[in-house]
């Protein structure tokens, strides 16, 4: 049976995928209680089995192989940007694949370890199971359980649009978290290597250069600081592109959470998850917090002001996912680097350090002579480190995190899917809201010709 059911969701076409891909929400078990749709469910919610999660969490964020790395790595054109050398079944800017994923329902909360959580020795058997279509066995390897039951924050941290739907009984809410820094430091090393020579002034300090004065080109160092050069830039547009970058990502998961629930015949819709620290609370991070004119960077005399007012408060904010003393999640940053100095330092070495994808870590790449490639990649600069950790020093020193304008973690959207009930959209709908694969889903992956029945003790019991 389960071979059966694989083999044709393997065969499910893309174009239909993308043609009949909705945003479906009401699933078994749901109640609209308001408005012209309300209606209320005759069956109890049906929770996802683990091999419809465990399809789903690969389409998010499956390893699927080794990146090919097919770049000039000549110093003037950057191949050495890399950083990685494994592919998801989504894009990854410098194949860093820095977004997670938490896994959550009524039963667990998972966060799925992404390619650098494993050894290289574990990597081609992960890989093997993937190509098997052995999800089920995939998705145990890759998850780490959390947390008993489901993690949500309240719904009041939501739009209202979805708060009536949000985290319902049956459900499995699927939530990618951003990880910014590795990204970020791994961007500077090229922006301020001797071929860009990028310039960043700090607009929160009177456009100062962002403790980069030393490495100006006017005081005799590599960095174009002449604004009509196009390569001078604010801390807040560097780091809006470094968040806009990491977020695209989140987008593909997303997307192909839609596409493979279309193709399983689930509901799933995504919605707004955004919030400053409400996600990372619930999902048990270890949370700082600052004051409200520290966290906006307010200057001494702005942050005089709200003290005064009363609307300097507290606020919470991520530092890092850690249970039974293993660090899951962290940033290059403190409290997990003594300095940024030393953060820097990690993540040049994560190409060029003994195991670095340049150097030993090469072994494990697509590459059919890995030595005679990588003996051919010039290191980073000196200058271009030091302009690095000059740069991360001065960010952390003057906001006391980094990045400045965001905490390391961040939440954008999340997706929910769910088993649908085929009778309110046969009330409220035309025909064709459902396709046959919704129709069939509960024969095929259920073995039921119909919705599951009611509980012996009636609906809910």
């Amino acid at each position: 049976m389960a071979i059966d059911k694989f083999d044709e969701l393997a065969r499910y076409p893309l174009l239909d995928a993308l043609l009949k891909r909705r945003s479906r929400r009401f699933s078994l078990g749901m109640k609209m209680a308001e408005g012209p749709l309300a209606y209320e469910s005759r069956c109890d919610a049906l929770a996802l089995s683990e091999e419809e999660e465990a399809v789903l969490a690969f389409a998010a964020a499956g390893i699927s192989g080794y990146a090919l790395l097919d770049l000039s790595f000549n110093k003037e054109q950057g191949g050495a940007i890399v950083a990685r050398a494994l592919g998801r079944t989504i894009a990854s800017g410098d194949a860093i694949q820095t977004v997670s994923l938490i896994v959550t329902n009524d039963d667990s909360t998972y966060w799925i370890k992404r390619p650098e959580d494993f050894s290289a020795d574990e990597i081609p058997g992960l890989i093997d199971q993937a190509r098997k279509q052995n999800f089920v066995e995939l998705y145990r390897r890759l998850r780490v359980k959390i947390k008993d039951g489901r993690a949500a924050p309240s719904p009041m941290f939501n739009v209202n649009v979805n708060r009536w739907s949000l985290y319902a009984p049956g459900t499995t809410y699927f939530l990618p978290i951003n990880e910014l820094t590795f990204m970020y430091i791994n961007g500077l090393l090229e922006v301020f290597n001797e071929q860009t020579g990028a310039f960043v002034i700090d607009e929160r300090a009177g456009f100062r250069p962002a403790g980069l004065g030393s490495f100006a080109r006017r005081k005799g160092g590599h960095l174009d600081d002449d604004p009509a050069s196009g390569r001078v830039l604010t801390v807040q547009r560097l780091e809006l592109m470094v968040s806009e970058l990491v977020t695209i990502e989140q987008g593909m998961m997303l997307q192909n959470l839609a596409l493979m629930s279309q193709a399983l015949g689930l509901g799933g819709f995504p919605n707004f998850a955004e919030h400053e620290f409400s996600w990372f609370e619930a999902l048990g991070f270890r949370m700082g917090a600052m004051s409200a004119g520290e966290y906006l960077g307010a200057n001494f005399f702005t942050r005089g002001l709200m003290r005064l007012a009363g609307h300097n408060q507290q606020i919470p904010y991520a530092l890092g996912l850690e249970r039974d003393g293993n660090v899951l999640l962290k940033p290059y940053c403190p409290p997990y680097y003594p300095t940024m100095k030393e953060a820097v330092r990690a993540v040049v070495d994560t190409k060029f350090g003994a195991r670095g994808l340049f150097r030993g870590g090469a072994e494990a790449s697509a590459w059919r002579d890995p030595a005679a490639i990588v003996q051919a990649v010039p290191e980073i600069s000196a200058a271009a480190i030091d302009a690095t950790t000059a740069y991360c020093e001065y960010i952390y020193r003057r906001y006391g995190r980094f990045p400045a304008y965001m905490p390391p973690f961040r939440t954008v959207l999340g997706f929910q899917a769910g088993h649908l009930d085929p009778d309110f959209y046969e009330r409220f709908y035309r025909a064709d809201a459902l396709s046959d694969t919704e129709g069939d889903h509960m024969a095929k992956w259920h073995g039921l010709t119909a919705n599951p029945p009611l509980s012996p003790f009636g609906k809910g019991g």
